[in-house]
């Protein structure tokens, strides 16, 4: 684990998209509120290597450290990339890309918070799903995406998303989650986390999506306990779309997500503002 002194705050974003020209325009004005912040990015920043790089190189040359977590969409191989690349190969690209930018993956030692709210281990995950948030009434993984492609729901990753060389996402996925379970027990017990992944790590924040059947694509059961085995402050993710804050178990949960146009232009907030993470915003350390 890396470590840094000083002040600052810690502020987190995901579900960038900027694909689209509008998302763009929202991360070219984004800036920090010191030389000393952090930023952490949750994911689906776009869906090129080209796009992902310029817009990590924009954030890393103006926060004080940028910790990236790969979304679904990162790890699409896309008609529209020059890079094709699959699965594994991939990831382990963009990893290389982050690291010639300077900024923080889930390969890197997990760097210390020593600024106000502090000091906590910030971990960038890498878990992907196993589809095991199963539709109500669906005990297998099939009857659910029988059940997604009867409803219509069904996430681009079945297209685009590829595994290699593991046989299927959610082989890859369980290996993930061991590696990054031995990782995290390493962390001293008196250090409290803030763990940042693409999908929630436990299943409630699914509980208000319009289409439930989505839920197969947003994390694993694996991880439900994680919040309360280990010593977790914060859970930082994305990829619902869905704005907000919520407590599991006195856990703070913080969706941080910007979303599509479309979705953002419907929200009283302004799109694209940051989420501070730390320290806590007034009455959001104390939910236990």
């Amino acid at each position: 684990m890396s470590g840094t002194h000083g002040g600052g705050q810690m502020w987190a974003i995901s579900d960038l998209h900027i694909g689209y020209a509008e998302n763009r325009a929202l991360v070219e004005a984004m800036r920090p509120a010191s030389d000393e912040d952090w930023l952490l990015v949750a994911g689906d920043v776009a869906e090129t290597v080209e796009d992902i790089r310029w817009a990590l190189k924009t954030l890393a040359g103006r926060f004080a450290k940028v910790v990236w977590v790969p979304g679904n969409h990162e790890l699409w191989t896309h008609p529209s990339d020059a890079v094709t690349l699959r699965g594994v190969a991939r990831y382990d690209h963009l990893v290389e890309q982050c690291r010639d930018l300077g900024v923080v993956t889930p390969e890197d030692p997990y760097p210390v918070w020593e600024g106000p709210g502090g000091p906590a281990v910030v971990a960038p995950l890498f878990l992907l799903y196993d589809y095991s948030f199963l539709p109500s009434g669906c005990a297998t993984k099939d009857e659910g995406l029988a059940y997604a492609h009867g409803t219509g729901i069904v996430c681009t990753d079945e297209h685009l998303l590829h595994p290699d060389p593991y046989p299927t996402r959610e082989d890859w996925c369980r290996a993930r989650v061991a590696g990054t379970e031995r990782r995290l027990a390493e962390v001293p017990d008196d250090l409290p986390l803030v763990l940042v992944n693409h999908y929630p790590l436990h299943r409630h924040p699914t509980e208000v999506l319009w289409h439930p059947e989505f839920a197969m694509w947003c994390g694993t059961v694996l991880t439900d306990d994680w919040h309360r085995r280990f010593p977790v402050r914060t859970m930082v993710y994305g990829h619902l779309h869905i704005p907000r804050t919520t407590w599991q178990d006195g856990i703070r949960f913080e969706e941080v997500s910007v979303g599509y146009p479309r979705e953002w232009r419907k929200r009283e907030r302004p799109p694209g503002r940051l989420r501070r993470i730390l320290p806590a915003e007034p009455g959001e350390d104390g939910g236990r």
